[in-house]
């Protein structure tokens, strides 16, 4: 079971989200939040497996509440943005996100998308990735550890595995491709996050299609 906290200021678009979430078997809605510093009180007193964080919430935003749950390793987050708020989206993904939906997201997807950050694996829209990527490797908001060096520390694997994750590839996905087990391959993504002083897989993503890996 997937228990959720739901982080979300407008109680209808909250209602709506939990309303879906907890149509599902597999998920759990354990809490809910209608400003960010509710949203970080309860994660740490429920410890869910997830945050589903909207970005724009009164008292502390949804960036700095993720970056509190993340730093204090209470959950993973999947951010809620809408496509015309990129900052909030550099925020969150420095702050250590998993993931980022856009709001108008079927029901079917948002489901996927709770599950997939669940199994630890990252997540970007795909209607965002493209913009999310060349605006964070081109703009002032760059990673200051996207020096190419960074990767000297890498074995050949890990970085054949970094560059399956800068193509969005699941980890099921990155094993058919390497021809490795699906367990090898999330030693080899912990492994490598570790070294790169990373958060997420998807800071990695970024990283690997900012350096061209």
């Amino acid at each position: 079971m997937i228990r959720v906290l739901v982080a979300e200021d407008q109680s209808a678009v909250r209602a709506g989200l939990v309303l879906i979430l907890r149509s599902a078997p597999d998920v759990e809605v354990v809490g809910e939040a209608g400003d960010g510093e509710r949203a970080v009180a309860l994660a740490r007193e429920l410890r869910p497996d997830l945050v589903l964080m909207d970005v724009q919430m009164p008292r502390l935003d949804g960036v700095s509440a993720t970056r509190q749950v993340v730093a204090e390793g209470l959950a993973d987050v999947l951010v809620l943005t809408t496509f015309d708020l990129d900052e909030y989206v550099f925020g969150a993904l420095r702050a250590g996100a998993s993931g980022f939906l856009l709001k108008n997201t079927d029901a079917k997807d948002l489901l996927e998308a709770v599950r997939t950050v669940a199994r630890g694996e990252g997540l970007i829209a795909p209607a965002v990735t493209r913009r999310l990527i060349a605006e964070f490797a081109a703009g002032p908001v760059r990673e200051p550890s996207a020096d190419p060096s960074v990767l000297n520390s890498l074995t050949r694997r890990e970085r054949e595995v970094l560059s399956c994750l800068g193509e969005g590839l699941s980890n099921a996905e990155i094993a058919v491709r390497l021809e490795m087990a699906e367990a090898t391959v999330k030693t080899h993504v912990s492994r490598l996050l570790g070294k790169l002083e990373l958060r997420s897989r998807v800071q990695a993503a970024v990283l690997a299609q900012e350096l061209g890996v």
